[in-house]
């Protein structure tokens, strides 16, 4: 990973740096390696995460549904006002 120092702003790189740890993960992985889990609190704490990921999932999907069903009944609308 490159951070580059213009100017001497070094506050500026390190905020940048920071910027770029945090997208990769990296300080959540620091802190999920803090302490020793066991394997079964892995296993939840992965379930957990997966099932969190789903829900993201699926609020996007019922976001664009909505929009498409807002679309359809506005071109009913249309169609019906034409008639």
């Amino acid at each position: 990973m490159k951070v580059i120092v213009r100017d001497n702003q070094i506050e500026k790189a390190i905020k940048d740096l920071k910027r770029k740890l945090t997208k990769e993960g990296f300080f959540s992985e620091i802190k999920e390696r803090r302490f020793y889990d066991k394997p079964s609190v892995q296993k939840k704490r992965n379930r957990l995460k997966l099932r969190k990921e789903d829900g993201k999932k699926l609020e996007d999907f019922s976001v664009l549904f909505m929009r498409i069903s807002e679309r359809c009944l506005a071109v009913k609308a249309l169609i019906l006002f034409c008639v």
